[in-house]
């Protein structure tokens, strides 16, 4: 009986391959199924919303062979436009199907869990689904302020690195410790999206923005798609709109473009990150503007007829501030001169991209890597100046500042550009603690949006080259930095040739073995570079070791990811949490989501929009 089961099988099989062949003697395609049915609601379930906060309600009917003669959509049992008092929006989802969409809805009382259904039928389908939601009132909070300051990318091993640099170990013990160590709390985060294990720094800011997840690229929006540029996606407030109700002053700063996604997360409304023209007119938006903003990105700023401008129209985005009265600095000099005194809105655009890196601004100052922008301020002096500048609104302020290129520089693999930016960052967390004592009503976070694959696994002997300078277990030691000077960072200058100019920015014998556990193909050399390269290039449409720049000794490591990608992507890791002063007993838990930061904030501040005035 087997044995014909199996003879009939190979004949049936290659009757269908012999029917699928053309003339030609060409396999024809099949034809791409069709997708089920599927009835997708926004929020999705389990979402956590904020009692009072605004967001969409959207459903959707996607893939639907035929016109539906039902469409029923209930919350906790009654119908959505009974519930809200409001005639849902419709229009057509892009995947064959229609949609109904409640626009700035809430649920104001009584917290506690809610239940929204949708039913549906027609010609040959039926639908139904069901989702919860845990509706969240807010806690009576202590703290006027709160400052969330994100290291992009900032995985554990990163902040471990910077303390060995930055502080050193002897006999096995720090010399001391980073100002994001010595904090109250601590705790692990979790970072995976709506629509990925892995997630991006939009999506993860989103998460300490708003309290929702949503996909890769996407920002205060629902989307599982956020590719699809004809969609009408949901949109959940985020906390830039929450904290300006309250009557609270608001900041962003960033060494990134102040466009990009970890700043633009606390503010903006898009489901792809990449359309950062709308992100900075979204910027100006009276509801979503915020008082001091501070980072790169002027090419999104300037008119379309200025040299270097990225913008698609005549608009004069920094004029359009001006009239509103901020205040705009250009340069660390302009921004030094500002007089927090005299002015509450503040502009600062310090580059026409992201701003470089510490060690190129303060150390190499190379003016072909800085270009046209010798004089950029450091995170720190950002970070005091907004803090001089928020402070003076009687109801408090959030603030976010961001270290944006310790990612970018993981990225490239460019370790010691990494740890330097996290030491610059942690200088800037020194500021805001130092407020947080002088004041007592403040909350700081320190926190990354996701994590890197890279780890320290010994120490680097610069007298040698290639794998015999590293070493491991008890041979590594210790790495030999110094910083007499006591500014937190290596003492730097390292005359190897006696001509007067600093050769290395490591001024030291025994520096760290930093690896990555993906990677593209690359050249591995185990040595500092004085000018920013990068690990691979694209050749005939695939990536491709650089050589650029290689020290002797320097060998081919082959890539583990796929071959099109050309740097070190994220890591779907826990990062670690670290929290300062009023409210950040929150934080005393072993592990959390990232959406559960966003209530964090939202208590410490006792930001409860139910007692907003709509």
């Amino acid at each position: 009986m087997r044995k014909l089961s199996k003879t009939f099988f190979l004949i049936l099989v290659s009757a269908l391959l012999i029917g699928n062949l053309s003339a030609g003697g060409q396999a024809v395609a099949a034809e791409p199924a069709q997708a089920a049915p599927q009835a997708v609601i926004f929020p999705v379930d389990k979402a956590s919303i904020l009692a009072g906060s605004i967001f969409d309600l959207k459903v959707e009917l996607n893939h639907i062979p035929s016109a539906p003669t039902e469409f029923d959509v209930r919350v906790q049992g009654t119908n959505a436009e009974t519930f809200f008092n409001q005639t849902a929006s419709t229009g057509a989802t892009t995947k064959d199907g229609p949609y109904k969409m409640w626009k700035d809805v809430t649920f104001k009382a009584p917290a506690g869990n809610y239940t929204v259904s949708v039913s549906a039928r027609g010609e040959g389908w039926t639908l139904s689904k069901e989702v919860q939601y845990n509706v969240v009132k807010a806690e009576a909070g202590k703290a006027k302020n709160v400052i969330l300051v994100i290291g992009d990318g900032l995985a554990l091993p990163m902040r471990t690195a910077a303390r060995m640099v930055s502080k050193n170990l002897t006999e096995g013990k720090y010399n001391g410790l980073l100002e994001m160590d010595n904090m109250d709390e601590v705790t692990l985060v979790t970072t995976s999206g709506l629509n990925s294990v892995v997630t991006d720094s939009a999506n993860s800011a989103h998460a300490y923005a708003t309290g929702h997840k949503t996909s890769n690229n996407a920002m205060g929006v629902y989307t599982f798609d956020p590719n699809d540029k004809n969609q009408v996606p949901p949109k959940v407030e985020n906390i830039i709109e929450l904290a300006k109700k309250a009557g609270k002053a608001t900041g962003i700063v960033s060494t990134a473009e102040i466009t990009d996604a970890t700043p633009s997360a606390m503010f903006v409304h898009v489901p792809q990150r990449s359309n950062m023209q709308e992100i900075a007119n979204q910027m100006f938006y009276p509801a979503q503007r915020p008082d001091v903003i501070l980072g790169g990105g002027a090419q999104w700023f300037w008119p379309k007829s200025v040299a270097g401008s990225k913008r698609a129209d005549e608009r004069d985005l920094i004029g359009d501030f001006e009239s509103q009265g901020y205040q705009f600095a250009g340069n660390a000099q302009e921004l030094n001169n500002v007089d927090a005194s005299k002015t509450n809105q503040l502009l600062g655009l310090f580059h026409n991209t992201t701003m470089n890196v510490y060690i190129d601004k303060a150390i190499e100052k190379n003016p072909n890597v800085l270009k046209n922008y010798p004089d950029q301020p450091m995170l720190w002096d950002m970070t005091q100046k907004s803090l001089d500048i928020l402070s003076k609104n009687k109801n408090g302020f959030f603030l976010m500042v961001e270290g944006a290129s310790i990612d970018k520089q993981e990225h490239v693999m460019d370790w010691e550009r990494a740890v330097w930016d996290t030491i610059e960052m942690d200088k800037a967390v020194g500021v805001a603690k130092d407020f947080a004592d002088k004041n007592g009503d403040t909350l700081v976070i320190v926190v990354a949006d996701h994590s890197h694959s890279v780890s320290v696994y010994g120490t680097v002997d610069y007298s040698k080259s290639g794998r015999d300078a590293v070493r491991v277990y008890e041979k590594a030691a210790w790495p030999t930095y110094k910083d007499n000077d006591g500014d937190g960072f290596p003492d730097t200058g390292k005359d190897e040739n006696g001509d007067g100019k600093f050769d290395q920015v490591v001024s030291t014998d025994i520096s760290l073995a930093i690896g990555w556990g993906n990677h593209p193909d690359y050249i591995e050399d185990f040595k500092y570079s004085s000018v920013p390269i990068s690990p691979a290039i694209t050749v005939d449409g695939k990536a491709a070791a650089n050589t650029e720049g290689s020290a002797p000794g320097g060998y081919l490591i082959a890539g583990n990811l796929p071959v099109t990608d050309t740097q070190e992507v994220h890591s779907a890791d826990d990062i670690p949490l670290t929290a300062y002063g009023t409210g950040s007993e929150y934080f005393d838990k072993a592990i959390m989501d990232n959406t559960e930061v966003f209530f964090g904030i939202i208590n410490a501040l006792g930001l409860d929009p139910t007692k907003f005035s709509r």
